[in-house]
C-alpha cells in the first residue's frame, strides 16, 4: 500500500535498527534478499535513542527479528561499557515490552581506525553483550568486528571511507556475510 507518497514498509521484515552505520547502509535490501528488510538507522545515535524511539520505529513494524548496531557513538559520548551494557539490556527489555517473542541479534561495535584509542573499551562493551546473549535464546550476538581485524588485531584501514569511522562497500560485505 501507498501513504503520504511513500511505501508500506514490508510486513514481517527484519528491522535494521541503530547508528550510522545501519543508516548508510544502501545495499541493504539487495544484501539480505530475498529476506525483506527495514532500514531504522540514524546518525549519531545511541542505544538509549533506540529506547525512546522504539515505540515509533520498532513496535508498529511488528518485525520477524531486529538487526541491531548501537554503543559505538555511546562509548564515543563517554559512557563506560557498564553503561552501554546496561542500556543494551533496557533496549531488550523495551522491546520485549511489545514484542516479547522478537529476536534480537546484536552487531558487535566496530573497530574502526578513528576511534581505535576507544577499542578497549568497546572490546569490553562486546564482551558484556556477548555473554548476555549467550544466556538468552532470543538474543544473538553477531561477531562483526574480529573480520574487520587484520591479523596482528590492528582496524583493517581498507574498509573505511576516508572519515575512517564508516565503512565502505568492501566493510558492509563483510558485515553481509556474518548477518545473513
Amino acid at each position: 500500500g501507498i501513504f503520504l507518497g511513500v511505501r508500506k514498509p514490508p510486513e514481517d521484515a527484519v528491522l535494521f535498527l541503530g547508528s550510522s552505520s545501519i543508516r548508510m547502509w544502501a545495499t541493504l535490501a539487495a544484501d539480505m534478499a530475498p529476506i525483506p528488510v527495514i532500514n531504522r538507522g540514524f546518525g549519531g545515535s545511541q542505544i538509549i535513542d533506540s529506547i525512546v524511539f522504539a515505540p515509533r520505529i520498532v513496535f508498529p513494524y511488528k518485525p520477524r527479528a531486529i538487526v541491531f548496531y548501537a554503543g559505538d557513538n555511546d562509548i564515543a559520548a563517554n559512557k563506560t561499557p557498564g553503561e552501554v551494557f546496561a542500556d543494551f539490556q533496557r533496549f531488550v527489555e523495551t522491546v520485549r515490552g511489545a514484542l516479547p517473542k522478537t529476536p534480537i541479534y546484536y552487531i558487535s561495535i566496530k573497530p574502526s581506525p578513528s576511534r581505535w584509542a576507544m577499542w578497549p573499551a568497546m572490546q569490553t562493551a562486546n564482551r558484556l553483550i556477548a555473554h548476555e546473549c549467550a544466556r538468552d535464546t532470543l538474543l544473538y550476538y553477531l561477531d562483526c568486528a574480529s573480520p574487520m581485524l587484520n591479523s596482528d588485531g590492528s582496524p583493517r584501514n581498507e574498509i573505511f571511507l576516508d572519515d575512517m569511522l564508516h565503512m565502505n562497500a568492501a566493510g558492509y560485505r563483510l558485515w553481509t556475510e556474518v548477518v545473513k
